[in-house]
């Protein structure tokens, strides 16, 4: 039996056939048939993501997840490797301890509705790894992972009311990115991958965020929850799942819940709404229009709308040189709400430190090389650092909420523009004014500027020869014939 229906205006009119044909898409999509500049594009998502995961190498996070992946793996041993640690688990604990570690340091990428590549990259790369698929293989599923996860997303974006009032879970529908590239990796034909996009609906966490709430380094380990998820789904279907398709067109399942509305009208039968769901995006412009190409990459490890302050007065400091001990004061406007706070008594948690534009910018200016020392214990609550973040004001102009910023960016493509005035103690005044910084999709870095910030983000975990011969290798991975092959080179 097929639960599929079309819903509009709120009458209902023929069934529908969303899961289907993502499923479809994904199934059929070929390496050959992607345009130049979407490999690209994958290649160099790939690379950034694998550079923050790398870059995470010996933080607390890191070391704890490798311990709960290493427990739940029964000890090392497996067909896949971490990355920074060289050490072999069965896929589903290193998608655990990589999910994990990728969007630990806040330095992967941002779509519209999340952080994509947590999942979507260390999934594609250790199902590759284990099925020894080559570099095409491995970009092909990328692409897929991105195209059919965007849409789902997009589909159940909660309204501005709705998300003031319940929050917004984006790791709710993060578990699509990891089902994807798995399943196409995995070779499973359009039925298969629709059954595991159904067990994907029935298996999405509560759409909220309370770690938006709680400032809560859990934020992070639930992206590894999610890719250890895709692994044990994709493995289920593998082996026999009946039934348990067409989860999109059904509001009960997904679509409606996630939204609020469960499709009931309590006389049993199913009505014709679907809550605030579009399920128009679900197959909008799909084989037409790249999602994948209007993905920001983040350039400093933090949050989101701390970017561009921070390249702002990267900016300013390298054109009059002025340092940490030069100012008096720094104006952001218009500032971001939740995005302001330098507590007396520093921050809580790594999550707490990459949400604040004062901090960073502060930890910048203090350090120019960004990284995990910036989140170290004893830098989140260093007096120096705290007090200069203290010197960090709001603007005249009402705060910026991020989620109105995130509306901006999806619908009109744009950011929002910023402006950074800094007051030296000598009474000079120097301003900056910038939208969309380096790796928004309107100004998206080179594969100079990503090979640069790679060797970065790799330097705890690579050094020398061994570092280049990573990023010539991760640039050139369409040559590759067997992903395992590389299992020894990020260790």
């Amino acid at each position: 039996m097929r639960y599929n229906r079309l819903y509009k205006d709120n009458n209902f009119l023929t069934p529908t056939t969303y899961t289907q044909e993502l499923s479809e898409y994904a199934e059929s999509l070929k390496y050959e048939d992607l345009p130049p500049e979407v490999v690209e594009r994958a290649k160099m998502i790939m690379l950034q993501t694998v550079g923050a995961a790398l870059a995470a190498k010996g933080t607390p996070i890191y070391d704890k997840i490798m311990k709960m992946a290493r427990e739940a793996n029964g000890g090392s041993g497996g067909d896949t490797t971490v990355w920074g640690s060289g050490e072999k688990l069965a896929a589903v604990n290193a998608a655990l301890a990589l999910g994990t570690t990728t969007d630990a340091l806040d330095w992967e990428d941002c779509s519209w509705t999340g952080h994509p590549s947590a999942g979507i990259i260390p999934c594609a790369w250790l199902a590759a790894e284990e099925r020894h698929k080559s570099g095409k293989d491995l970009i092909c599923a990328i692409v897929a992972g991105y195209e059919v996860y965007q849409r789902i997303a997009m589909a159940v974006q909660p309204s501005d009311e709705r998300w003031k009032k319940k929050g917004w879970g984006l790791t709710s529908w993060q578990i699509f990115g990891c089902i994807l590239p798995i399943a196409k990796l995995y070779g499973f034909g359009s039925r298969k991958i629709n059954q595991a996009i159904g067990m994907g609906c029935e298996c999405s966490t509560l759409p909220v965020a309370y770690h938006a709430t709680t400032m809560s380094d859990f934020y992070h380990y639930e992206h590894g929850y999610r890719a250890r998820d895709g692994f044990v789904i994709a493995k289920a279907v593998e082996k026999g799942i009946h039934n348990q398709r067409d989860a999109l067109d059904e509001p009960r399942c997904y679509t409606g819940v996630i939204c609020g509305d469960d499709g009931s009208n309590g006389s049993g039968e199913t009505t014709i709404r679907s809550g605030e769901a579009d399920l128009t995006w679900l197959t909008r412009d799909l084989g037409k229009r790249y999602l994948i190409m209007e993905t920001l990459l983040k350039h400093w490890p933090a949050n989101m709308w701390v970017q561009t302050p921070v390249e702002l007065i990267k900016d300013l400091a390298e054109k009059h040189g002025f340092g940490p001990d030069d100012i008096e004061e720094i104006v952001v406007d218009p500032p971001v709400k939740g995005r302001m706070w330098a507590p007396d008594e520093g921050f809580t948690s790594v999550t707490h430190a990459q949400f604040s534009i004062p901090f960073v910018i502060a930890s910048w200016l203090r350090d120019h090389h960004p990284g995990a020392h910036w989140y170290t214990a004893e830098k989140m609550k260093d007096p120096e650092t705290i007090a200069l973040a203290k010197r960090v004001k709001f603007g005249d102009s009402p705060e910026e909420s991020p989620m109105s910023s995130f509306k901006m960016f999806r619908e009109e493509r744009g950011y929002p523009m910023k402006t950074v005035t800094v007051t030296l103690k000598d009474g000079t005044r120097y301003e900056g004014k910038m939208d969309c910084h380096p790796g928004h999709p309107r100004n998206m870095m080179s594969r100079k500027e990503f090979s640069d910030r790679f060797r970065i983000q790799a330097a705890p975990a690579l050094e020398g020869e061994k570092l280049e011969k990573v990023l010539e290798t991760l640039c050139n991975i369409e040559s590759v014939e067997d992903i395992a092959s590389l299992a020894g080179l990020l260790g």
